[in-house]
């Protein structure tokens, strides 16, 4: 299966892209701190099931990438993901989101429920019980620890420190057991290196917890697409348990699968299981026209 990269210009961005395949429109938005390329194997599996299959970059994640309009927040990365579908030529799309990918998926299925067929999403669930989490759950503050830190200046300092040590101690911490290899260890630090890069996906937290959708747009609510949601159960970001309650805020019908001896990168880490929970679920989907 042949990967292609191009950029695609979609809401003030030109878009760096994989793709492959043809078919309906599968888009994988990515998360922190990774890059589109850990969705390749994924993407080779759905263009080999007849789908046209993409992973742009998110918003911030290259050189010229800072988002025009300032916003990190999942409303912005969600009309990414809403405006990609439209410049590639689609009117509706399958959605995969990883991270702060999910966030992005839930966001865009709350803004364009119209223009989403299925969603799939991982290691981010969805739901008030998650926010409640941060304030009141001891054990996901200290998984959190690192939301915290970022907020601060010091952090675009401490970062890139010791080859991005910080970097490494988060894929340790969130996926226990598994070993990036090394050239995408490379790769991921060369990406963080570029200019502006580190900044601006750190935003993406210095906006968490200060900043409200603008006005017209509502997050948050019950979405209607049918979604499959995937969690590792060794996930050292997020804890399993948030998943509990989340089968209450989709209408359109709910899968939970949770994975035994997978963290946060579970795509990664158990690539062949949930490639075949992600194709399996959409391959239940009627073709978008």
């Amino acid at each position: 299966m042949t990967l292609h990269r191009r950029t695609v210009r979609a809401n003030g961005l030109d878009f760096p892209v994989i793709e492959a395949g043809e078919g309906p429109l599968a888009l994988c938005l990515h998360g922190f701190p990774d890059r589109a390329d850990s969705w390749i194997g994924l993407i080779e599996h759905l263009a080999a099931k007849g789908y046209h299959a993409v992973a742009p970059a998110m918003r911030g994640y290259w050189s010229d990438g800072a988002a025009p309009d300032g916003a990190y927040q999942p409303w912005a990365t969600g009309s990414d993901a809403l405006a990609l579908i439209e410049a590639l030529g689609y009117p509706r799309a399958h959605l995969v989101g990883h991270d702060w990918g999910a966030s992005a998926a839930y966001a865009a299925a709350n803004m364009g429920p119209d223009r989403i067929d299925r969603l799939v999403t991982m290691a981010v669930p969805y739901g008030p019980q998650v926010s409640a989490a941060f304030l009141m759950d001891g054990d996901q503050q200290r998984r959190s620890w690192y939301m915290f830190f970022f907020q601060l200046d010091l952090a675009s300092l401490a970062v890139p420190m010791n080859d991005y040590a910080l970097i490494d101690r988060l894929w340790a911490e969130w996926s226990p057991g598994f070993s990036l290899p090394e050239a995408d260890r490379v790769a991921l630090k060369q990406m963080f290196a570029q200019p502006g890069v580190l900044d601006q996906t750190l935003t993406y937290y210095r906006q968490l917890f200060s900043t409200s959708p603008p006005a017209g747009v509502s997050l948050g609510g019950p979405i209607s697409a049918p979604t499959l949601y995937i969690h590792g159960l060794n996930d050292g970001c997020m804890g399993a348990s948030l998943t509990e309650g989340m089968a209450n805020r989709f209408t359109g019908g709910f899968r939970l699968e949770l994975i035994d001896g997978a963290g946060h990168f579970l795509h990664l880490e158990q690539p062949r299981r949930v490639a075949d929970l992600v194709t399996d679920f959409l391959g239940e989907a009627v073709p978008a026209p």
